[in-house]
């Protein structure tokens, strides 16, 4: 298997750091032991969680004003592939890429994934993209896409998400993530029944030519590109959606997404009662949809959300088993750095979920006892986890300190030195 990170240098770098990184997580393991949790059972379950790198978050970020490219972008997929290999070789946990079409077709489909697979990668939901014109498209998606008004765009939209289904099946995904940016930007501009209408219209047809074992996930956004209204805009006409479509669809909640203080582990929660919950979107925010690196800004939100995944794990509720992805813009930063940290941080509000006191919780949930039950759920909040993650990647041939050893390795100016700049600045969020 090719190796994105000399294997001997993690190595290394893990060597100088093993011995203190025993003695805390010995420490921790005692800590634990005292409330009846075995380290070596969370251990195993950092090792087994997963989530996806999007393929395009391995590209430097932007906003509608301007973009600065990186040192070193990947050009194309394969590069972003490599890029995608570094993530899950430090970190661990994410061994699978979220492809967005057609911004990531390739002619050889099967070449695509015999690469990835070289690097022991492989392909989460794929996702499709009508909310921008693309190059010798006969049909513009100014107005709108899967809801249009007039039919020829419509059938040009769902033939696009036909074939991301198609391309998706060639790389062994599961998954289609639909995203649209319809709606409207003035009052009046749209019948919003009627737009609904042909938006369920739309998607019933790419619902019938999912493959048996595949789900298709409807992701809502509240505002952007429209402003005054967007088709699917929250998660209630998500949900609404996905119920009227089939079993098979299913919510996609991103975590920026969402009006300000909505409290989304609450609505998280609801589709999971109904058996909805597709996947997720991590990331974080602070004025709107600026997807700043998971776990920045509100770590214990993140926390919460995951309490509600672990209840029903706990619980084992029928229909549980969503799809976990990143999905971010860097606009300062090194992606590769900002996808690390973020893919720890995640894995991180998952273990402290699962240190959680849950028969204690529902005791106090059951007596009414609203002090205690908060105080249960930040006593695991409050746990420093990190010797258990740090473990999990030092079994899994990963590295202790992920963002030194790739710093330490060169990967972005040797990346640099193959990948020449594009160009200067400009406008669009990639």
């Amino acid at each position: 298997m090719k190796e994105a990170i000399p294997s001997a240098l993690i190595a290394e770098q893990n060597e100088k750091l093993a011995r203190d990184l025993h003695k805390d997580y010995d420490a921790l393991g005692e800590k634990l032991s005292r409330t009846g949790l075995d380290i070596e059972q969370l251990t195993a379950r950092a090792q087994a969680f997963e989530l996806a790198v999007p393929s395009w978050g391995a590209g430097t970020g932007g906003t509608r004003f301007a973009r600065f490219p990186g040192v070193g972008e990947p050009r194309n997929i394969f590069e972003k592939v490599e890029d995608c290999a570094v993530i899950h070789q430090l970190s661990g946990c994410t061994p699978l890429i979220s492809p967005h079409f057609p911004w990531d077709q390739v002619e050889d489909f099967s070449e695509l994934k015999q690469y990835a697979d070289s690097y022991g990668m492989g392909w989460g939901s794929v996702n499709s993209n009508t909310f921008q014109d693309q190059p010798g498209q006969t049909h513009s998606y100014k107005y709108g896409s899967l809801s249009h008004t007039a039919e020829a765009v419509r059938e040009q939209a769902v033939a696009h998400n036909l074939a991301c289904i198609e391309w998706g099946r060639q790389l062994d995904s599961k998954a289609l993530t639909v995203w649209v940016g319809d709606g409207s930007n003035h009052p009046g501009q749209q019948h919003f029944q009627r737009a609904f209408e042909r938006y369920l219209d739309s998607a019933r047809t790419i619902y019938s030519a999912l493959p048996d074992d595949w789900e298709m996930h409807i992701e809502h956004k509240m505002f952007e590109p429209a402003f005054y209204s967007t088709v699917i805009q929250d998660w209630g006409s998500n949900i609404l959606a996905a119920m009227e479509l089939g079993d098979k669809c299913k919510s996609l909640v991103d975590l920026g997404h969402h009006a300000p203080n909505v409290n989304i582990e609450m609505i998280v929660s609801r589709l999971i009662q109904f058996k909805k919950l597709g996947g997720f979107h991590f990331n974080d925010s602070k004025y709107g949809d600026d997807d700043l690196d998971s776990g920045s800004l509100h770590p214990y939100q993140q926390f919460l959300i995951f309490n509600e995944l672990v209840d029903a794990e706990y619980r084992q509720q029928d229909g549980f088993g969503p799809d976990y992805m990143l999905d971010q813009s860097h606009n300062v930063t090194d992606p590769i750095e900002s996808l690390i940290n973020s893919a720890v941080e995640v894995q991180r509000s998952y273990i402290k979920a699962l240190v959680v006191d849950r028969e204690a919780l529902n005791s106090y949930q059951e007596n009414n006892d609203a002090l205690m039950a908060s105080n249960t759920l930040k006593a695991a909040f409050n746990i420093d986890v990190s010797p258990i993650l740090a473990m999990a990647r030092l079994r899994g041939k990963g590295a202790i300190d992920p963002i030194a050893v790739y710093r330490a390795s060169g990967y972005r100016a040797e990346t640099g030195k193959k990948r020449p700049a594009s160009g200067g600045s400009s406008s669009g969020i990639v």
